[in-house]
């Protein structure tokens, strides 16, 4: 419960926890940080986690004088994403039978929906999806698993990967840096990362409602 409770806070209170784990552990801020983006990436049980608004928050903090370092903070994070997904890849490609049974209180683990959705995106985007998943929660932890499921060549999926990681890491952290010291966002920080997390999930709202209309 307290990891649900501390999750929680993390989307709805970003800058607030954020400031608070800096302040309790200091330098390991780094270490936290590339952990949650690490995760979020490679483990596809594990898709919830606030990675567009973490990254922008960040780099808010970065350009606030907090002590937190953008240019250490970036490459940092952008491994941890390339990183997590290579280990999300190689899970599908090798143990995909075993996490495909994992379940919850007789529900699965790996909602099927999200991978049906991932081979529809890579049936109407081909190889581009691998970047574009970066910027959709929950199609981002899955999309790697998937493309191990398939039996992507690791030639293909790798620069893919690279350039994806590096240009979602990259602006949103950026986006976060530039906007930081502008007081009308910093009075309406919540509703900024509010509206991040709309967008991103927008494209699937829109296939949503897509696939009613037709039913």
């Amino acid at each position: 419960m307290e990891i649900i409770h501390f999750l929680l806070e993390l989307l709805t209170h970003t800058k607030d926890v954020l400031l608070h784990l800096f302040q309790q552990h200091g330098n390991l801020i780094y270490g936290i940080l590339f952990l949650i983006i690490f995760i979020e990436t490679g483990l596809v049980i594990m898709p919830f986690l606030p990675g567009d608004s973490l990254l922008f928050t960040a780099g808010l903090l970065c350009a606030q004088a907090s002590g937190l370092n953008i240019y250490f903070l970036i490459p940092l994070l952008i491994i941890a994403a390339i990183l997590g997904d290579n280990v999300n890849y190689f899970i599908g490609k090798f143990f995909s039978e075993t996490v495909l049974k994992w379940q919850y209180k007789g529900k699965p683990l790996v909602n099927p929906e999200w991978i049906n959705d991932v081979h529809n995106y890579f049936e109407k985007y081909g190889s581009k999806t691998i970047i574009i998943a970066r910027f959709m929660p929950i199609v981002r932890t899955v999309t790697p698993f998937v493309s191990g499921v398939a039996n992507m060549n690791y030639k293909t999926f790798l620069p893919y990967d690279i350039f994806g990681g590096i240009l979602w890491v990259g602006s949103v952290t950026i986006l976060g840096y530039f906007l930081g010291n502008i007081p009308f966002v910093e009075k309406n920080l919540e509703k900024f990362i509010l509206g991040i997390v709309f967008l991103s999930i927008l494209p699937m709202i829109i296939k949503a409602v897509q696939v009613k209309m037709k039913k």
